[in-house]
Formats: C-alpha cells, structure tokens, sequence
C-alpha cells in the first residue's frame, strides 16, 4: 500500500530497485528469494525526517546519546529505512560547508538506514549565506532556525535574511517557532514562585507543533495558500502534562520542547490535525538523552542544591525514531493511506527525494519496505525499553502496549530486519547518503525574486 492506494500485489525487485508490481498471484517470477507477506501490511519504509544524533551540546549541559552507528540501527528496526538528521553549526563558526563535511565524516560507513542532512543554522553570516547555493550543489536542500533560546536563536533580521536566500536556492526552511523572550520571561515568573512565510512567500515547515490552537493558525494560513507546512510528533499525541510530573525526577524522561500538553483533548486535536492535512508529516523529534548519567545525560543537572533537578538545565529531549511508526499505526486514529502519507510519503517529497524515497515505481524506486503483521499476530506487545535498539536507558513510553511491529525491513532489496529471524540482520556501513532535490511539495506562488512591493 502507499499513501494513495490499498490493494493486494505482488512486488518484485531487482538490483535495488523495484522492477515490477503485479496484481496478487499474476507475477511470473525466478526470484532467488521470496517473502511470504500474505495478509501482512507492506508499506513504503518510513523516513525519518527530525532525527538528532551525535551532537554535541548546543545549549547548557548533555550530548545525545545516539550516533550514527545506533541512531540508523534504532530506525531500522522500527521500520525507518530514511533519516534525515541535523548537522548542527556552531555559533563561533561563519560557515556551514565546514559543518556539513565534519557531518559526513561522523556519518560514513557508521549507518544501517539511507541518510541525508539538514542545517542547524545559528550563525547566518554573510559567508554562510552566499554558501547557501553550494549547499544545493551539494545535495543539501533544508535547514532549522531557531527563535527562542538564547545560545541558538536568530534575531528578526536574521531570520529574513535566512527566508530570503532560501527562497533564492529553492531551500526549505524548518522553523523552531516558539517566542523565546517570552518563554525566558514565564521561566523567570516560575523560578521566582518556585514553580513569518506570508511576507517573504517561501515554503516554512513549523516543527514538533503540539496545541490544537497552533494548529488552528497553521490550518487558516494553508487555507489562504501559503506554503505553511507543519510537523507533529508521537509525545503529542501520547504523552502528557502527567508525564512531566512523574515522582522525583522521573519526569525529566518527557522533558522536550515544546512540552507535552494537558491530556486527551489536546491529543484529539492532533490527531484532526493529520487526519485533515494541516499537519504534513509525522516525525519523532529524536533526541536522545541517557537518563541516568550526571555527566552527558539527563541527571546532570541534579545537585545538592537541587537534589530533583532545575528544570531549566535538564537536557532537552526524548528518543522515539524507534517507536514513532508502531504507535502510530496501533493507535488505529489514521487511514493506512494517511499513515503512509504523514510517515513517509510526504517526508520525501518535502523533503526533495520522492520517488527514489515511498514510492513503487518500477525502475525508479528503491526497495525499500517496511513489512508488517497481519493484524492481530502479535496480540498486544508491551514495550519495553530492553526490546529497542537504541543506546538510551529508556523509553518514554514504557509498558504501553502497541498491536504491531515491524516483521521486516527491506532496504534498497536487502532485509535489514527480521524480527523473528535474528532482529537485526542489516550490517553496518550498508546505509548511503542521499542527494536530495528541492522539494516537490506547493512552493512560492511566484517564480521571481522576492519584490517588496508584491
């Protein structure tokens, strides 16, 4: 099945690719090897479009946990066959072609799953503006900027400049769209108790949005035709303002941002939000901490002044590329075309790689599927942070049970999981990276440069 069709077939593959797709039963075929899917889901393999892995700290203390090597091989056995993940300039640097090799060298021969890159713009120099083209050339077709945190966020001018020669490379931007002098004022507040696309008309993707009322906005700027596209992630729709206040420091395993919300309303509005297209992908936020380390993970702010932690330092973060696609697709709240369509379908083609990416077009698509039971095979699977391949001593969503995993992935024709023969069965070093393309999703509605009076 794809994000546009629910039918019974028969695929073959050859040399990485797809070759042929057959109605069920009318594919003559000498296969060397065949995989017996018979009542079983077979989707495209997700892409993984918001994943941190090996960065190093940004803002106040903790690195992720996940590299490359851990990160890919957590994705894979989630059914994640893509990953899209930050290369994170420091804001010391005027360059980001410098950040984007030292990411390459992190990443290569290290990834089971295909791989690509975003920016982490912090520093919009004049230098790394005019790089901004050959980072195109470069097969480097989006980038984040942050407005709030004092360490990473961009000044107004900073964020047009940004806008504007992304619009100029046919780049998308990916907005971290909080208010931070407002979040450093609420902060202050409860220290003291103890307690932009209209303008420039450029596609922005706004991240990890997590209120129904921010959605809401979203939803009237696509209503006008604005290229606004907007992201969610699974701690908004199964976690909660409950989590944060779990006994002593438990909480701090939720700690993210923004924060999961007050409980089942709000996840409703989430959930209308990718049922009705006002949310274009379905992403994981990955971002790793090891709960229990006081020198890189989330107890390093634990001390005898705060013997429960200053909720202001913990580490910001949780991992989840593992989990994203089987909570999703057990909570039974999507259309299997619409679970395609946010998990993976949409991610590629925003994201300037479609149909190499979820796609079954014979000659053109890789083989890259994610397998699953037929409904019902596995009862009620109970997730346990033991069962994941992740390098992190814990998951958020521990003891919840889920009605599905994946039985196989199959990347580029390879099965690179198999659960009930060996788990993980891909090797090291198989993933590649991937050039990406502009995306193929609505742009700016002009095809000029930007004109002030327009």
């Amino acid at each position: 099945m794809t994000d546009t069709e629910v039918g019974e077939y028969d695929i073959a593959m050859k040399n990485g690719k797809i070759e042929q797709v057959k109605p069920w039963g009318k594919l003559q075929s000498d296969a060397e090897r065949y995989i017996d899917a018979q009542g079983g889901y077979v989707m495209p393999g997700g892409v993984g479009a918001h994943v941190h892995l090996e960065e190093p700290p940004l803002f106040g203390k903790g690195s992720t946990a996940d590299n490359f090597e851990t990160g890919t091989r957590s994705a894979i056995a989630g059914g994640t066959t893509t990953i899209i993940a930050f290369a994170p300039q420091q804001k010391s640097e005027d360059t980001l072609l410098d950040t984007l090799s030292a990411t390459h060298a992190k990443a290569d021969k290290q990834c089971y799953s295909d791989y690509s890159f975003y920016l982490l713009v912090f520093n919009p120099s004049l230098k790394a503006l005019e790089e901004f083209k050959a980072l195109r050339e470069q097969a480097i077709s989006s980038l984040e900027i942050y407005m709030t945190y004092a360490a990473l966020q961009l000044q107004d001018d900073q964020i047009l400049d940004v806008l504007l020669e992304a619009r100029r490379q046919r780049i998308t931007t990916m907005i971290h769209a909080e208010n931070g002098q407002v979040i450093d004022w609420m902060t202050k507040k409860l220290e003291e108790k103890r307690i932009l696309s209209e303008f420039i008309d450029t596609p922005i993707l706004i991240v990890h949005v997590s209120t129904p009322a921010a959605a809401k906005h979203i939803r009237e700027a696509q209503k006008r035709g604005l290229p606004v596209y907007a992201e969610t992630c699974p701690q908004y729709l199964f976690l909660t303002k409950k989590d944060l206040d779990r006994p002593g420091f438990e909480g701090a395993k939720c700690v993210c941002s923004p924060p999961p919300r007050e409980g089942e309303e709000d996840h409703k509005g989430i959930w209308e939000g990718l049922k009705d297209g006002t949310f274009t992908i379905l992403s994981s936020d990955h971002c790793p901490f090891i709960y229990d380390d006081a020198v890189n993970g989330k107890k390093t702010v634990l001390s005898n002044e705060f013997p429960v932690g200053h909720f202001k330092y913990i580490p910001d973060g949780c991992p989840g590329v593992e989990t994203r696609l089987a909570l999703a697709l057990s909570a039974e709240r999507l259309s299997l075309q619409k679970f395609v369509e946010v998990t993976s379908a949409n991610a590629a083609k925003l994201y300037g790689l479609y149909p190499r990416k979820d796609a079954l077009i014979p000659g053109q698509s890789d083989v890259d599927l994610v397998v699953w039971y037929p409904p019902g095979a596995v009862g009620e699977l109970q997730l346990k942070n033991e069962m994941l391949q992740h390098n992190v001593d814990y998951t958020p969503y521990e003891g919840r049970k889920v009605g599905q995993w994946p039985r196989y992935t199959i990347l580029r024709e390879e099965a690179v999981w198999d659960r009930d023969g060996g788990g993980l069965v891909g090797k090291k070093g198989y993933g590649q990276f991937l050039k990406k393309d502009a995306s193929s999703l609505a742009g700016s509605r002009s095809e000029e440069d930007w004109d002030i009076r327009e």
